[in-house]
């Protein structure tokens, strides 16, 4: 019943999303921002934990990264308490972020990685 609740809650949350691109990086950032939780409420839905990496970075990450502009975070997926090493593990819940609009770092090696386009970049 929880997960069916979950379930029907999410689906709710996914028709508010916008439908028309984004104009703007600040409206980017609240766009992304509200993702986020749609993006946790589907890992727990897959039974999966997570914990955080970087959402905001000033270094450390490729020349004119999202996460310099607050559009990318990285994750840690979790099965059981075990960090899932397989990115094939991650290929449900980033097939749901690009669905609701999102670019995924699976797509390029990089599964814990999920991001908001901006400029060309993903």
């Amino acid at each position: 019943m929880k997960n069916l609740l979950l379930r029907l809650v999410l689906e709710i949350l996914i028709l508010k999303l916008p439908a028309a691109p984004l104009s703007g990086l600040r409206n980017k950032q609240s766009h992304f921002a509200g993702m986020l939780p749609l993006l946790f409420l589907y890992v727990r839905l897959q039974g999966l934990e997570i914990s955080l990496g970087d959402a905001w970075a000033s270094s450390g990450h490729m020349m004119y990264s999202l996460h310099y502009v607050r559009l990318a975070i990285d994750l840690n997926f979790f099965r059981d308490g075990k960090w899932l090493k397989d990115q094939s593990e991650y290929d449900k819940v980033g097939e749901f972020w690009e669905k609701i609009g999102g670019s995924w770092g699976g797509r390029w090696f990089d599964g814990g990685h999920f991001s908001l386009a901006h400029g060309g970049r993903k």
